[in-house]
């Protein structure tokens, strides 16, 4: 398993369509996509599907898979690759160093499908839905751009929702059961490795779906600790 790791960081440093810890890249995914259109970013993308399958649903848009893992990436670059889905690539970087890589609202769109909840207490700061990441993706989002969570962690859920109420936002949509929704938006049906394994035993799909006001957030992170305790 480790040899076939290696062989993926190996081969994903070849692929056109992957770049890893990039230097000078914001403002510049237009070249990268060699396509002027507006950029939708998956963050903890995994495997790629939700990226490959935005990419797949909407051609008129360039989707961006960010994920540290790179044996991961491979397998999302590899199918666009093999399939010649030419708006489609991905990003290999922690996501706490996303301010690096993005223009001020070069983002038009953010997907976060079955992040690692973070289940501790002590961990909620690495929550991706936790405030202080809100206040990376207003550096990087466009106005009124849109914020998409997908996940089986109730607890994630949960979280969420306090996260935006301590920061005063109003979700944009909410469900607990996506697919006991009728007439669904066709994005929400795309399935992703993890959401198959079912990992939180949940057997439900929670999505959240906000905007990030224009002015900057109050820190209030350690107010919302305390509450968490």
């Amino acid at each position: 398993m480790a040899q076939k790791k290696l062989l993926r960081f190996s081969q994903i440093k070849s692929f056109s369509n992957v770049a890893e810890y990039p230097k000078d890249m914001a403002g510049n995914w237009t070249t990268f996509f060699q396509k002027p259109q507006p950029l939708v970013i998956e963050l903890a993308c995994g495997r790629g599907e939700y990226t490959i399958g935005l990419a797949e649903l909407f051609s008129d848009r360039n989707h961006l898979g960010v994920d540290v893992k790179g044996n991961r990436i491979y397998l999302g670059a590899k199918k666009a690759l093999d399939q010649s889905i030419q708006n489609a690539g991905f990003l290999r970087t922690q996501i706490e160093m996303i301010t690096d890589y993005f223009a001020p609202a070069e983002v038009d769109e953010i997907w976060i499908t079955f992040p690692d909840p973070q289940l501790r207490t002590s961990k909620a700061k690495k929550r991706l839905t936790h405030p202080r990441f809100f206040r990376m993706y207003q550096k990087i989002l466009k106005p009124g751009g849109v914020i998409h969570l997908k996940t089986d962690s109730p607890d994630l859920y949960a979280f969420t929702l306090l996260s935006l109420k301590h920061s005063g936002i109003q979700p944009l949509e909410t469900c607990n059961d996506v697919y006991a929704l009728e007439n669904r938006d066709p994005r929400l049906n795309i399935q992703t490795h993890y959401e198959k394994l079912d990992i939180a035993k949940s057997q439900k799909i929670h999505y959240i779906q906000f905007s990030l006001p224009d002015a900057p957030l109050e820190n209030k992170d350690e107010e919302l600790q305390t509450m968490l305790k």
